[in-house]
């Protein structure tokens, strides 16, 4: 992301916290790289949803999605 917003850099942190659950469930100890396909994307959608998630949260009516 090329020169974030306030917002944008809001939402990435809160992104923070639903992604270290996500690791610590399925193992601190295991590197990306033996991230299973399936573990990948649901990597992917926990923090797309967090993230947009947020947005909604802070910016209710300048979000288009």
């Amino acid at each position: 992301m090329i020169d974030p917003t306030h917002n944008e850099k809001a939402a990435m942190e809160a992104v923070l916290p639903h992604l270290g659950e996500y690791v610590a469930a399925i193992g601190m100890d295991r590197p990306l790289s033996a991230y299973s396909r399936k573990e990948v994307l649901q990597l992917v959608d926990v923090v797309l949803t967090a993230y947009f998630d947020n947005l909604r949260e802070i910016t209710p009516d300048d979000v288009p999605f």
